[in-house]
């Protein structure tokens, strides 16, 4: 073999994965230490680990995660740039910082904080570090930045909420409340980003271990964690992108990554609570309370949508997780409440709504919601065809009472709200669903000694005022779902009944 050839070997060999494989997809990760590589027993980021999950042979993880660095200063130094350099189109970009960004703004140490927030803010500084002028800008400014710039290049932005803290509250919950992931999800939801809420999807998992075994995946501090600790995050990471609408990911995994099922929550980005320091109001239920990602696809909205407009949010946070084609059943049964549930604190408010998807079959193959008529404790042994388990089925009252039940073992009032009504008339009267979802709801609520709004009674009283005509445009396509007009109309409703109630 001659010289020559020796040395092409050599560099063929060498070379960087971007320069030996230029023709695969790549997905290119943008952030701080918790996602960047490390040779340290004590220490390694989630990305460092990503390629045990992905087919080698179709895909490239470039990890450009660069400890120290906050959104800002990863711009400002160059890192930003560099990455868009080597960024080619089909490419994605998994962009994750909070975690530096609440450091000082101007100091003689480090100089990387961001402004808080998302808006247009920005401050002039001659930086004590650089010794140079500049303007700092808002968090949520620099992720815009790196959006616009990743889709300048034809490529996917998706953007992460921070990893998840080793810190504990004294109920042996951890503190889970993160100002950067609420901000990252703002951001995510108003540029049509896909966003993955990695700081919850991580804490669930993690209170199921227990403090003592979360403490060994922590060994630094409470903000690095070892190896097992990283792929206990990239699992989620894979888990999540895989539940993406439209979602790339599954093309590029190997077994090890298709072996990780889906979360089917990704694309509907549920939001999470604004403030660590007030009480949250959160919202569960189906399409009428909040319909699939929440962005009024097909004129439909709920009314969960519009609640924040009637509260003071400076005062509390409106947190609206309900999930379009639920019952009171699969809401439970397919782990959205557990989801929901693990987010609240004491003192915190659940407004729940259920009852049109109740009717549905209780047991087929394709979505298998049914729930059993009543408020009895009766209950029916299936095979759920769609899922291929065993269930037992109860009641609608009984699933209700669960929720009840449970929220408030953990400090949290409940306010159960009867169905709002379909757009159906006998007449000039609107037609009341009686003995029946409205009525049950009120049974448990009274049973349970849990705060009512009869939202069935109130929404179908103003209904018959409007008359048919000028119903029909409260509505979207069909007799259920309602316009953003029907829905601001029914937020207002619940909104006067919650107010005595939050004090507001």
């Amino acid at each position: 073999m001659t010289i020559r050839c020796l040395c092409l070997l050599f560099w063929i060999l060498l070379a960087p994965a971007s320069l030996a494989q230029p023709n695969l997809p790549r997905i290119v990760i943008a952030g701080d230490s918790t996602a960047a590589s490390y040779n340290n027993p004590d220490q390694q980021g989630w990305a460092a680990v990503l390629e045990e999950y992905i087919d080698t042979d179709r895909a490239q993880v470039i990890n450009r995660a660069r400890g120290g660095r906050s959104s800002r200063t990863f711009i400002t130094e160059g890192l930003w740039q560099t990455l868009l350099d080597d960024l080619r189109p089909g490419d994605i970009v998994v962009i994750q910082f909070g975690h530096n960004d609440a450091s000082p703004v101007n100091d003689t140490t480090r100089a990387r904080g961001s402004l808080p927030g998302t808006g247009d803010e920005s401050q002039a500084i001659d930086n004590q570090l650089t010794g140079q002028p500049e303007t700092v800008y808002t968090f949520g400014h620099y992720l815009r930045t790196m959006i616009a710039d990743v889709r300048a290049q034809g490529a996917t932005p998706l953007l992460l909420s921070p990893t998840q803290r080793n810190r504990w509250h004294s109920d042996g919950r951890l503190r889970r409340h993160n100002d950067h992931g609420r901000w990252a999800y703002e951001v995510a939801l108003a540029q049509n980003t896909g966003f993955i809420d990695l700081t919850n999807l991580v804490a669930d998992q993690l209170e199921a271990l227990g403090q003592d075994a979360v403490a060994a995946l922590y060994p630094k501090d409470h903000t690095h964690f070892n190896r097992a600790g990283a792929l206990l995050h990239a699992e989620q990471v894979i888990r999540a992108a895989r539940g993406l609408r439209p979602n790339p990911w599954d093309d590029l995994l190997n077994d090890r990554g298709r072996a990780l099922d889906a979360d089917i929550t990704t694309w509907l980005r549920l939001p999470m609570r604004a403030r660590a320091d007030q009480r949250s109001v959160f919202l569960i239920g189906d399409s009428t309370v909040r319909n699939g990602a929440g962005d009024g696809a097909n004129g439909e909205w709920g009314w969960g949508d519009f609640l924040a407009r009637y509260l003071d949010t400076g005062r509390v946070n409106v947190v609206n997780r309900a999930v379009g084609g639920l019952s009171s059943r699969t809401y439970y049964t397919q782990g959205y409440w557990t989801r929901t549930l693990n987010m609240m604190q004491p003192g915190d408010v659940l407004v729940l709504q259920f009852g049109h998807n109740d009717a549905g079959a209780i047991n087929d193959d394709s979505r298998a919601r049914g729930t059993l008529r009543g408020i009895g404790p009766h209950y029916q042994q299936i095979d759920n065809r769609l899922t291929g388990e065993p269930e037992t089925v109860y009641s609608y009252g009984g699933y209700l009472r669960r929720y009840v039940g449970e929220a408030k073992a953990r400090g949290i009032t409940v306010v159960i709200c009867s169905p709002i009504p379909r757009n159906r008339w006998q007449g000039d009267a609107l037609i009341r669903a009686e003995d029946s979802y409205p009525d049950w709801a009120r049974q448990v609520a009274l049973q349970s000694q849990s705060a009512f709004i009869d939202l069935h009674q109130q929404v179908a009283q103003r209904y018959d005022q409007l008359g048919p005509e000028r119903v029909t445009e409260l509505f979207a396509n069909d007799h259920t779902h309602t316009s953003a007009a029907g829905a601001e109309l029914n937020a207002e409703l619940v909104a006067q009944a919650l107010k005595p109630l939050l004090g507001l």
